[in-house]
C-alpha cells in the first residue's frame, strides 16, 4: 500500500493588489496554521519520500513551515502543478516511480479537492471533504498498487485534517 498526502496550501494574503496570484504570500494566519500542521506531521510521523510542489509563492512557503517535520524528502517543483486540474495531477501521480511509497502534493484548490474527491472511494470523512477543503488541510489517501494504475475510486480517505481542528488556525 501506498500513502498519498493532498495539502493545500496555507491561507495566502491579499494585502498588496498589485502582486500576481503566483506571487501572493501567506497571510499571518496561513502561518499560523502551516505551523500547526507542521507540528501534526511530526505528531503523526508522516515522512512522505517525494514532495510534488506548485511553483506558487504561497505553496513553497507552505512547504518552508512543513518541511523541518518531513524527514529529508526529495522536493521537486513543477510549472505543470499550478493551474492544474484534478485530471492533471492524477497524471502526475501516475509518473511517479513505483519504487517511491509516500507522496505528498502540494496544490491549490479546486484542483486538490476534485483530485481527493476522485480517487477516494470510501473514507469517514468523505463527506467533510466534499463540502469543504479549506486551506492548509491535509487530506491522507492510502493507495493500493501501483502509480501508474492509480485511477478515480481506487483509494481510500483514511484522515483529513484541518488547520481548525488543531486549534491555530
Amino acid at each position: 500500500m501506498r500513502q498519498l498526502y493532498l495539502l493545500r496550501h496555507a491561507k495566502s494574503s491579499w494585502d498588496d493588489p498589485d502582486l500576481s496570484d503566483r506571487e501572493r504570500p501567506l497571510a499571518p494566519r496561513g502561518e499560523r496554521a502551516a505551523d500547526a500542521m507542521a507540528e501534526h506531521l511530526e505528531a503523526e510521523g508522516i515522512r512522505p519520500e517525494l514532495v510534488l510542489c506548485s511553483p506558487a509563492r504561497r505553496t513553497r512557503q507552505t512547504l518552508e513551515r512543513v518541511q523541518p517535520s518531513l524527514g529529508d524528502p526529495r522536493v521537486v517543483f513543477g510549472d505543470d502543478l499550478y493551474g492544474a486540474s484534478g485530471g492533471e495531477l492524477l497524471d502526475r501521480l501516475r509518473d511517479v516511480d513505483d519504487r517511491t511509497a509516500t507522496v505528498m502534493l502540494i496544490g491549490h484548490n479546486p484542483a486538490i479537492q476534485e483530485l481527493a474527491l476522485s480517487l477516494a472511494a470510501a473514507g469517514a470523512d468523505l463527506e467533510s471533504v466534499r463540502r469543504k477543503f479549506p486551506t492548509g488541510a491535509l487530506a491522507t489517501l492510502t493507495v493500493p498498487g501501483r502509480w501508474r494504475e492509480l485511477a478515480e475510486g481506487t483509494a481510500e480517505l483514511a484522515a483529513f485534517t484541518r488547520p481548525k481542528q488543531l486549534g491555530r488556525a
